[in-house]
C-alpha cells in the first residue's frame, strides 16, 4: 500500500535575501498553457516588462493577445501545426529541449544551438480539470479521457526536473511573488524560489495522476456514460489532498497540525466558515461528528445535535430549529456549555436568539438566514460554518506502520428490518422512540448506551452513556447522566447484550423498550431477562461499533 505525500500546495516562493548571486537565472522567455487562466494576463504583462518574450498555446494565446500583449503561437515556436484536437502541440523538441537543457553543460548548449532551439526560462502551466471534470453527473467515458492532460505534465516535470535553470509556475498564487522576485533582482529569480515551484511542481503532477488512476480504477466499464463504482476498495491508496492551512495546534498545544482538503468545497473541511475564531483542531473533529449524526436525517423534521468530545451529550428532533434545539439541549444542559453543535436544517432567527444565550464553540448548519447572522454577529467568538453536504465513501485511520480503510458506516434500518424477540412487542411510540435511539448511538464511543424517548411527536436522548468499558457501566453511566425522566424511556445498544445484567440496569433504570444488535450465545438468557421485566425488546442484526 502506497501514500504520496505531496509537499504543500501553499509553500511560499522564497526571497532573494539570503541568496547568492550565482543562484539567480534570468527570466528571458515564458511559455505559458493554462487551463484556468484567472491572474494570468496581469502575470504575463509583469513578465512582459521585464522584457520576457512569451510564448503560448491556444486559448491561452487568444487571452493573452485579448490583454494587448506580444505572443508568439506555440506552432511558431516549433514550426509544427497543434493537431489532432490538440492533443499534440508542446510534444516537440524545441520546447522540451528548449526547458530541459542544462544552461552550464557545453555538450547541452552545443546541441541545441545545432537544432536551432532556443532557451526557455519559465514554464507557466495548470492542467486540465481532470477530477472536476470526471465529478459532472452524467459524464461520458470518452469526456473523462479526453481531459487526461499530456502535454501539460511533461512540461511541468520537465521545468521542474530542470530547476537548476528553468521556473516552472503550477498555481496562480505564486504570481505576485513571482513578480515581486523578479522586480528586487533585475528580472532573475533564486535557487531557492525555483526549488520550492518545482517541489510544488511534482506535488501537482502526483496528485493528478493520483486523481486520474482514482477515478479510472472505479470506472466499471470503459465505454458510453462513465459509472463510478464505490464497491472495490483500491488496489493502491492514495492520498493527495493539498494542504489548506496550518492549525494553531492539534488536540493539545504541543502538537502540531494541518487541514487538507480535497477540492471538492464540500462536508466539513470544504465548508464555509462565516464569523469567528479560527477553528481549531478539536473544533473541526466535533464539527465532523455532529454533522454526522444530523446526517443521519432527512429534513422533513428539524434534527439538533449538541457535541462534546466527539460524542452527543444530547440530540432530538422537532418541527422548528427552536424545538428541537430546546429538546436537545434539555436532555443535558450542563454538558452542552462549551459544546459544538450541528443542525440539519437552515439557522432561522428564532433559533438564533435561543442559541446565542449558551456559550457554544462552533454550530455548523447548511445555511443561516440574514437575520440569524445578525444576531450571532454579536458572539464574535463564536464559529459558524456553512456546509454542502457530502457523503464520504470511506473511513481512513492511520496506525503505526500504515493505515486501516473501511467503507463510511451508511447502514440504516428501519421498522421492517427489526425482528421482535419478546413476548410484548413495543408500542408504536416505543418503536419510534427506538429507532431515533439507535441512530444515535451509532455516533456514540463503544460501548455505548443510549436512553431515549418520543415525546410531543419526536425523537429526544434523557441520558448517554459513552465510551465506558463495559456495556453495564454504559447503561450505569447513560442513567446517571440523565437529567430528564427515565420512566418510559427505551434504551438502544451499540452492541450485543453478553449477560442479562446490562439488560437488567437498563430495566432498572426505568426503559421499557431495548433495541440491540443480538447474537450473544446469551441471547435467550437475555430474552427471558427482558420477558420477565416486561420488557420489549428488538433485534437489528447489525452492531455499530465506534472505536475511534
Amino acid at each position: 500500500m502506497t501514500i504520496q505525500s505531496p509537499i504543500p500546495a501553499t509553500e511560499a516562493v522564497a526571497s532573494t535575501n539570503t541568496q547568492t548571486p550565482e543562484g539567480l537565472r534570468p527570466i528571458r522567455r515564458a511559455l505559458l498553457s493554462v487551463t484556468d487562466k484567472t491572474g494570468v494576463v496581469d502575470f504575463a504583462k509583469g513578465l512582459a516588462a521585464f522584457g520576457v518574450k512569451l510564448v503560448s498555446t491556444g486559448g491561452t494565446s487568444a487571452a493573452l493577445r485579448a490583454g494587448g500583449l506580444e505572443v508568439m503561437d506555440i506552432s511558431e515556436l516549433t514550426g509544427f501545426p497543434e493537431m489532432l484536437d490538440g492533443r499534440v502541440k508542446t510534444l516537440h523538441p524545441k520546447v522540451h529541449g528548449g526547458i530541459l537543457h542544462i544552461r552550464t553543460n557545453p555538450e547541452h548548449v552545443a546541441a541545441v544551438a545545432e537544432h536551432e532551439i532556443e532557451p526557455i526560462d519559465m514554464v507557466i502551466v495548470n492542467l486540465y480539470a481532470f477530477e472536476k471534470t470526471a465529478g459532472k453527473p452524467g459524464v461520458s467515458f470518452a469526456e473523462v479521457i479526453e481531459n487526461i492532460d499530456i502535454g501539460g505534465p511533461s512540461m511541468v516535470r520537465s521545468a521542474a526536473k530542470n530547476f537548476a535553470d528553468v521556473a516552472v509556475v503550477t498555481s496562480a498564487s505564486d504570481y505576485e511573488a513571482i513578480l515581486g522576485e523578479m522586480a528586487a533582482s533585475e528580472g532573475a529569480l533564486c535557487h531557492a524560489t525555483r526549488w520550492g515551484l518545482a517541489k510544488k511542481a511534482f506535488a501537482v503532477t502526483a496528485a493528478y495522476d493520483a486523481g486520474i488512476a482514482t477515478a479510472l480504477e472505479s470506472i466499471e466499464a470503459p465505454s458510453g456514460k462513465a459509472v463510478f463504482a464505490e464497491t472495490a476498495l483500491p488496489q493502491v491508496l492514495r492520498v493527495i489532498d493539498p494542504l489548506d492551512k496550518v492549525l494553531r495546534y492539534g488536540e493539545n498545544p504541543h502538537q502540531r497540525a494541518a487541514i487538507y482538503i480535497d477540492g471538492s468545497g464540500k462536508g466539513v473541511a470544504g465548508a464555509k466558515q462565516l464569523q469567528g475564531k479560527e477553528l481549531s483542531y478539536n473544533n473541526i473533529v466535533d464539527l465532523d461528528a455532529c454533522w454526522e449524526i444530523v446526517s443521519e436525517f432527512d429534513s422533513s423534521s428539524a434534527v439538533v445535535a449538541i457535541i462534546k468530545h466527539t460524542n452527543p451529550c444530547g440530540a432530538a428532533a422537532g418541527t422548528t430549529v427552536l424545538e428541537a434545539y430546546k429538546r436537545a439541549l434539555e436532555a443535558d444542559p450542563v454538558s452542552a456549555f462549551g459544546g459544538v453543535i450541528g443542525i440539519n436544517r437552515e439557522v432561522d432567527a428564532a433559533a438564533a436568539e435561543e442559541i446565542a444565550k449558551l456559550f457554544v464553540e462552533a454550530i455548523v448548519a447548511p445555511s443561516f438566514t440574514p437575520e440569524a447572522l445578525e444576531r450571532f454577529a454579536t458572539k464574535k467568538n463564536l464559529r459558524l460554518v456553512a456546509i454542502d453536504p457530502i457523503k464520504t465513501p470511506r473511513v481512513l485511520k492511520q496506525v503505526s506502520g500504515g493505515f486501516l480503510v473501511q467503507d463510511a458506516d451508511r447502514l440504516r434500518i428501519t421498522e421492517a428490518d427489526l425482528k421482535v424477540v419478546t413476548k410484548r412487542p413495543p408500542t408504536v411510540e416505543e418503536m419510534k422512540a427506538l429507532l431515533f435511539s439507535w441512530s444515535i448511538c451509532k455516533h456514540v464511543k463503544s460501548n455505548a448506551i443510549v436512553y431515549g424517548r418520543f415525546a410531543e411527536g419526536f425523537g429526544q436522548t434523557v441520558g448517554i452513556g459513552a465510551g465506558q468499558m463495559s456495556r453495564v457501566d454504559a447503561a450505569r453511566f447513560g442513567a446517571m447522566k440523565a437529567v430528564l425522566p427515565l420512566a418510559g424511556t427505551v434504551a438502544a445498544s451499540d452492541a450485543f447484550f453478553p449477560f442479562a445484567d446490562g439488560l437488567e440496569m437498563i430495566a432498572k433504570a426505568g426503559s421499557t423498550a431495548v433495541i440491540q444488535p443480538g447474537g450473544s450465545v446469551r441471547d435467550a438468557e437475555v430474552i427471558a431477562a427482558a420477558d420477565a421485566l416486561d420488557v420489549a425488546m428488538v433485534f437489528t442484526g447489525v452492531r455499530h461499533f465506534r472505536h475511534g
